[in-house]
């Protein structure tokens, strides 16, 4: 058993807070456009239409606004509309949290779409790099919120349970942990044996990512507590489990319609 005592503020220099939270978001972003660059050379060097590596440095600046406002608005919609409805200016206060991953993707899927359009260039080939490194961005973003102490899973026995002390003094599921693992590092495994088969056809790493993320956010969403505001649909179903069912069939309808 292990009691958090972690701090979300990785340093305080009086006139700005470094949080480990900002930093996992740095992180992924950082490390997925350099992994992303290295792998668009490496294994799509024969690409039969043009394309300037340049255009994917253009491509991260869509990508970070469509996570913000997409992960934001996706929290607004799907966890706590009546409180914003009732509250709008709070809408805008990112800094007091509030994000939603399943918000971010639909952002993300959106702006490279829109990227894509204008810039003349197959939307799933740009989607297929992202899913790749996405588990990285995920993992880091996992672990940040088991240093928030948030999102914390349910009570439980196990000898590796966790004492949440500002939440109460049950011990819990370390469901942070669980995703970090499944989502981060489970779920990269698989992207990479996907993407590095002989056979590899553009827009297998977009289904595959959709599905399996759906998959292991479900298994999560059993170990971790429903929000608070929401709880569960027909005392059975969490909000993270109809959205990643969503998820799931999205990734088999486009690999039905690439097949």
């Amino acid at each position: 058993m292990y009691t958090h005592n972690l701090d979300p503020i990785l340093f305080n220099l009086g006139f700005i807070e470094i949080r480990w939270y900002s930093l996992a978001y740095i992180s992924g972003i950082l490390i997925g456009w350099w992994l992303g660059k290295v792998i668009i050379s490496k294994k799509f060097r024969n690409l039969n239409f043009n394309f300037d590596i340049k255009e994917f440095d253009n491509l991260i600046t869509y990508i970070i606004i469509s996570i913000l406002l997409g992960g934001r608005i996706g929290y607004v919609l799907f966890y706590n509309l009546g409180y914003y409805i009732s509250n709008p200016f709070d809408t805008l206060k990112i800094w007091e949290g509030g994000m939603s991953f399943h918000g971010a993707l639909a952002g993300v899927i959106l702006g490279t779409y829109w990227f894509s359009i204008k810039k003349n260039i197959p939307s799933l080939f740009l989607l297929d790099i992202i899913s790749y490194v996405a588990p990285i961005g995920i993992f880091f973003g996992r672990i940040a919120n088991f240093i928030n102490g948030e999102l914390v899973g349910k009570t439980t026995d196990v000898i590796w349970g966790v004492i949440f002390p500002k939440i109460d003094n049950n011990i819990r599921h370390p469901s942070q942990l669980y995703e970090a693992f499944l989502e981060g590092i489970v779920l990269f495994i698989i992207m990479n044996l996907t993407l590095f088969r002989n056979n590899y056809k553009i827009g297998a790493c977009s289904y595959i990512f959709l599905i399996f993320y759906g998959i292991f956010r479900i298994f999560s969403e059993f170990y971790r507590e429903p929000d608070l505001q929401i709880g569960y649909f027909f005392n059975l179903v969490s909000m993270g489990m109809i959205l990643s069912i969503m998820m799931i069939l999205a990734g088999v309808i486009i690999f039905f319609k690439k097949r």
